[in-house]
């Protein structure tokens, strides 16, 4: 039998992510079932959804979308009971991911997938106590994840190929752009790729080559504008002209390798992250948090709705 279609999710722990998570799904018509052993963890969830709500109908709302179908108890059990996809947000400890998903794993159907959000464990790690692992899969999203589309789904050593289509499918029908990362390997592959321009980035401001405004001026108004519509491999490629990314990695391929053996290594030290804070609030001149972030955001809105109207897959 094919397993039932998705309409009831449950969010498993309702911080920062899990709420957004639960927005998320809400705004794409879907039930939601909430869970957080947190005192108050129901008045800060419902608060957060009604934030981001505005957001979410600049995005669009699709049909029968609605904040009342948001539901809530502080029992795991009975708030997953029903549901047919579990979306998991816990503290980043194996040992209680581990034991969160056994339970888990315990009352619910085998056909109902286990994601979770881990940004740094592993599946293998987070599926070994469960009775179905095959059912297990990491759905790591980009912060916030009501806003930003990109999921990475990973499997773990006894996941099966048949949830990882499942979970790579159910994330592209509610708006989601998900990747699925064929290996297991520390950060995942976006944080990676993030990690990799921030060590460079902590160096060249620890080696007093440019200030922090600057490294943030020179992404946010040169690479981060190609990198916002196109990834770094078709952006090389449109760098060749007609020649492409052959052409580019013919007459730049050496050079590039050579850029890589200088790059940085710093250490975080005491005394750097002193002077990248001390940057950061030199460039933030007394701007409120909340304001540079609503600026973020409506940008990214503008791009996001861009780019769903695109005629190319990137």
């Amino acid at each position: 039998m094919n397993p039932p279609v998705i309409q009831r999710v449950a969010v498993v722990a309702t911080g920062v992510i899990g709420a957004s998570w639960a927005a998320h799904f809400l705004a794409h018509g879907l039930d939601v079932s909430a869970t957080d052993p947190s005192p108050g963890a129901e008045d800060r969830l419902r608060a957060s959804v009604a934030q981001h709500w505005p957001t979410l109908q600049r995005l669009g709302l699709a049909a029968g979308a609605a904040q009342n179908r948001l539901h809530f108890d502080t029992d795991l059990e009975q708030a997953v009971a029903g549901t047919d996809f579990v979306q998991e947000n816990g503290p980043e400890r194996q040992d209680f991911k581990a034991e969160l998903f056994r339970r888990l794993d315990a009352v619910l159907p085998p056909h109902v997938i286990l994601a979770s959000s881990s940004s740094g464990l592993s599946t293998t790690s987070i599926q070994s106590a469960c009775v179905h692992p095959e059912r297990v899969v990491l759905g790591h999203p980009f912060n916030p994840p009501h806003l930003i589309p990109l999921v990475e789904v990973i499997g773990g050593e006894r996941t099966s190929p048949a949830t990882i289509e499942r979970a790579m499918a159910f994330y592209a029908s509610i708006g989601k752009k998900p990747i699925h990362g064929r290996k297991e390997i520390k950060g995942h592959i976006a944080n990676r790729l993030q990690a990799a321009l921030w060590r460079e980035a902590f160096h060249l401001v620890e080696q007093g080559v440019a200030s922090v405004e600057d490294i943030d001026i020179a992404i946010a108004h040169g690479p981060g504008l190609r990198w916002g519509v196109l990834g770094p491999f078709l952006n090389l490629h449109l760098s060749g002209g007609a020649g492409g990314i052959q052409h580019v990695l013919d007459h730049l391929g050496g050079p590039i390798a050579d850029w890589w053996q200088d790059l940085g290594r710093p250490d975080m030290s005491a005394a750097l992250k002193a002077q990248v804070v001390q940057g950061v609030a030199d460039e933030m001149q007394g701007r409120r948090i909340e304001d540079l972030e609503a600026s973020r955001d409506a940008l990214l809105i503008d791009l996001i709705k861009a780019k769903q109207g695109q005629q190319f897959k990137d």
